[in-house]
């Protein structure tokens, strides 16, 4: 088979569609969640750093099998679903979306919260004497500054999506068009000996890794110059 079939295509779109929602999701999750331990002193932040960062050093498949019997129809978060009638999550999109959100947390998190204690506290005190309110200080001063730990967030968060496997598969099966992306679609070529689609669909990834951490490396450089 010498061209991607059209299968390989869905999961393509179906990846980028993943990714893309992923990492809006994260932008609202996790920039509040990072100022916060940028600059909180409660004595459970060291608790909530590491169950941020959790899946920096968790197998994929164990995050994965528990958020399948968390979301499962025994599990709390899946009865819940069902009795608001919202369906079953594991082997959804949804539930794709789900797992993702919680395996790429730290990717999107801890460049954001790097950025936020950079800036430091002196902004920040500065725009106060202004009688600049909390809330205008956040928006006015200190997301403009995190500039460059926001875009990196992105960027990590996206790739980490398109690259996801262990979660995906164990959460979302193998469902054409519906949980089959990139990664799933490479693993179902090699497995079947069928090496050239494999070919294609791998070095598109390595090439789109590349390019990812090529431009992380310039643009994010340029973006620090620009804000010292």
């Amino acid at each position: 088979m010498g061209a991607l079939a059209p299968d390989d295509l869905l999961a393509v779109w179906l990846t980028l569609k993943l990714a893309s929602v992923v990492t809006l999701l994260l932008l609202f999750i996790a920039t509040p969640l990072a100022w916060w331990l940028a600059y909180s002193r409660k004595w459970y932040k060291g608790i909530v750093s590491a169950l941020v960062a959790l899946p920096l050093v968790l197998p994929p498949t164990v995050l994965g099998f528990y958020l399948l019997l968390l979301m499962g129809p025994h599990g709390v978060v899946g009865e819940l679903t069902h009795t608001l009638h919202l369906g079953s999550l594991p082997f959804s999109f949804a539930g794709l979306v789900i797992g993702s959100v919680l395996f790429s947390m730290p990717f999107a998190v801890q460049p954001i919260q790097n950025a936020f204690e950079a800036i430091g506290k002196r902004p920040l005190e500065v725009a106060a004497t202004l009688r600049a309110g909390a809330w205008d200080r956040f928006i006015s001063v200190a997301l403009p500054l995190a500039r460059p730990g926001i875009f990196t967030a992105i960027i990590l968060a996206f790739a980490h999506t398109v690259g996801e496997f262990g979660v995906v598969l164990m959460l979302g099966g193998n469902i054409p068009g519906e949980t089959r992306v990139l990664s799933v679609a490479i693993y179902n070529h090699v497995e079947a000996m069928e090496y050239t689609p494999a070919h294609f669909l791998a070095g598109g990834m390595v090439l789109f890794s590349f390019l990812v951490l090529l431009s992380l490396y310039l643009a994010g450089g340029k973006f620090w110059r620009i804000t010292r």
